[in-house]
């Protein structure tokens, strides 16, 4: 169990190079915490670190976004499942495929699939504490 801090948003970015530095060979993370908690935030300055250039959204109404890192050529998934409804949506979105393609997966709001997940999935939760810092605590 390893737990990082985001004081404020200056400071996101040395979290994310923190996390990224315990991610080791992991492909699949489960991003935990309430709406408004910084999942989405977080993913965003993750894969900023990891090198993509293209704008990292909120994957909300497409549920899966595609990201590309243009330093490594490595393939990122995003995945928001907050609108998933049933878990027959997530077999016809590929979801399996994507958690076993070796690619990086982030994905909000797991616990929509979370019988889908991977065993080896590392389960990340965000919460905020009283005075707006974010808590996140890496399952490893």
């Amino acid at each position: 169990m390893h737990t990082l801090v985001i004081k404020n948003l200056d400071s996101i970015r040395e979290t994310a190079r923190q996390f990224i530095a315990l991610m080791g060979d992991y492909t699949v993370f489960a991003f935990h915490g309430e709406m408004g908690a910084g999942k989405t935030t977080f993913i965003k300055a993750v894969c900023e670190e990891l090198g993509v250039d293209d704008p990292v959204n909120s994957p909300t109404f497409a549920i899966i976004n595609e990201y590309r890192s243009a330093t490594t050529g490595e393939l990122i998934y995003h995945f928001d499942c907050y609108r998933i409804n049933k878990i027959r949506e997530a077999y016809d979105l590929g979801a399996e495929d994507y958690f076993a393609s070796g690619a990086l997966c982030f994905i909000e709001w797991p616990e929509k699939i979370e019988e889908l997940l991977p065993y080896d999935c590392v389960n990340v939760e965000i919460t905020e504490t009283e005075n707006g810092e974010r808590t996140i605590t890496i399952d490893l």
